[in-house]
């Protein structure tokens, strides 16, 4: 590299961290504060990084704030802090070192939270196990993500059965800390910060496996200020306010609100399970400004109908911040006529992080975008040769930003041109540079030699009032090659029929759009972060 361009790229990166502290400031995560204060918030994050440090920056600033509220009830930025300093002092004597594998798999509570954050102050690696994976899938992931200790939820107990933790498990029993495993060992260590680890740990968040066993897929700890600068320059999350976070925290969407909602001295209000009544309750009853979902919790928020949502003080929502999957643009909207200009859309994926994200107004210019790229990111449309295309024309979605993905822990990586990444999605950007996701690269159908991408199918049919949910696929055909196969999940008492459903898809979109086959289904199989398993409606014919 040139000086020029190095002075260029050093210009570059600095007025990305002005812009992001600008908007750190702003937001409130940064404040005037007393000279001895400064000087221990430095302390700890050059000892423990920005992760490992989130916790002890917020209780020098916020103490006796309430941090986090769950089904055991509130704890403030104090205990929180002093927790997860004894849990790392006994980590550390219970035989883990820097670099050493702790795997978590819990719900939604402060524990996993602690056990986080004691990981990140210990130099550890953090392995977030997802809940809604099978006992095989659990084992093969443990061992090949190397854990040594398992902290696990005792109600998940059949899913750990198999994995090999030569340290040890222990078990999570929240509704009664006297039995809690977790408790006891963190009582076992001192009050006080940990020595400084002599490797920084790592977060490895994985894939949802939905085709096969999981990848892992690790971040390093995150530099300066562009980063949370990208979320809080275009979202308007405030410091000292309330956070419901309904997605798993194992999940990238989950774990991003609730750092962020810390670290502002925010207190982060957390579920076990979704509940969609309770969301609303917790909601009205925190005062809460920010709400983050999958869009098919939304969509089970709306379908308490008008009654049940009026019937809460939701005045001080301005936040429903929605990622994880695809959010149907009759969702977003409907949102928004019941609750204000409040819908934040991300598009972002495990490897790449960050991408995109629609504003409210977005969202009422253009429903099916997932809006402009965020502080530090670039996003290129670019055909099977590599070649950028313009805007308006589809093509593969290529991304680039500040925490560059790194390669799968178990092997293997992405394609990579200019520094960007593959998202696995194709997608076109618009005049006014949004984004708009087209469909999946390994999704698209060829049926009598048209290519049809399901996803265009799917929003239509959302759009039809007897549908709930919908999912299509493309099943073998002896004469087409492909054909499209709809599952639909319909409302209570609005009965529609397969020839009714395949009339109103004709009647919108092209006829070799218009799927052969409906299924009606109770539900679609989904994950927890609420993608449609595809593969398993492959094997359900009628």
């Amino acid at each position: 590299m040139s000086a020029a361009v190095e002075i260029r790229h050093f210009a570059w990166r600095a007025s990305l961290e002005a812009r992001g502290l600008r908007a750190a400031v702003r937001a409130g995560m940064l404040g005037p504060e007393s000279p001895r204060t400064l000087v221990d918030i430095a302390g700890a994050v050059r000892a423990y990084g920005a992760f490992g440090s989130t916790s002890r920056i917020a209780a020098l600033r916020h103490g006796d704030l309430p941090a986090i509220v769950d089904d055991r009830g509130q704890l403030t930025f104090a205990e929180l802090d002093e927790r997860v300093n004894r849990l790392a002092h006994a980590l550390i004597a219970h035989g883990l070192r820097p670099g050493s594998g702790l795997g978590v798999l819990c719900g939604n509570h402060r524990q996993l939270l602690i056990a986080a954050f004691a990981a990140a102050r210990g130099g550890l690696d953090l392995i977030m196990l997802n809940t809604s994976f099978s006992a095989r899938q659990c084992a093969e992931v443990a061992d090949r993500e190397s854990v040594e200790l398992l902290v696990y939820d005792a109600e998940l107990a059949e899913l750990a059965v198999d994995v090999r933790a030569p340290l040890g498990r222990l078990a999570v029993t929240l509704e009664n800390p006297d039995a809690d495993e977790l408790d006891r060992v963190i009582e076992e260590g001192a009050a006080t910060l940990p020595p400084a680890p002599t490797r920084a740990g790592r977060i490895v968040i994985l894939t949802s496996g939905t085709t096969g066993t999981p990848k892992g897929a690790p971040r390093a700890d995150p530099r300066g200020f562009a980063g949370v600068g990208a979320m809080l320059e275009r979202m308007p999350m405030r410091a000292r306010e309330a956070t419901v976070v309904a997605p798993p925290l194992f999940h990238g969407t989950g774990l991003l609100i609730a750092l962020l909602s810390l670290a502002l001295g925010s207190k982060l209000v957390l579920r076990r399970r979704f509940d969609a009544a309770q969301v609303l309750d917790d909601i009205a009853g925190h005062r809460a400004t920010a709400v983050c979902v999958v869009p098919i919790m939304l969509q089970r928020l709306l379908a308490l109908g008008q009654h049940e949502i009026g019937a809460r003080d939701l005045s001080a929502l301005r936040i429903v911040f929605c990622a994880g999957s695809s959010l149907p643009p009759e969702v977003a909207i409907a949102t928004m006529d019941a609750l204000g200009e409040v819908v934040y859309n991300l598009y972002a994926t495990t490897e790449v992080a960050l991408a995109t994200m629609a504003t409210p107004a977005d969202v009422r210019a253009a429903p099916t975008s997932v809006g402009r790229p965020l502080l530090g990111s670039r996003v290129r449309i670019r055909d099977e040769h590599g070649r950028q295309l313009p805007h308006g024309q589809t093509g593969r979605i290529f991304v680039g930003t500040l925490s560059p993905f790194e390669g799968y822990t178990g092997g293997g990586a992405k394609e990579i041109i200019d520094g960007m990444l593959f998202t696995g999605d194709l997608g076109h950007l618009d005049a006014a540079g949004r984004l708009f996701i087209d469909g999946r690269d390994d999704e698209m159908i060829i049926s009598g030699g048209e290519n049809v991408f399901p996803r265009e199918i799917e929003e239509l049919l959302l759009t039809h009032p007897s549908i709930r949910d919908a999912a299509v696929i493309g099943v073998a055909d002896p004469e087409f090659g492909q054909r499209l196969r709809a599952f639909v999940v319909l409302h209570v008492d609005r009965p529609v029929s397969a020839p009714e459903l395949q009339a109103f898809v004709k009647a919108n979109l092209a006829r070799y759009k218009v799927p052969r086959d409906v299924v009606f289904l109770d539900d679609l199989p989904r994950t927890p972060t609420g993608k449609v398993l595809k593969r398993q409606l492959a094997w359900i014919t009628d």
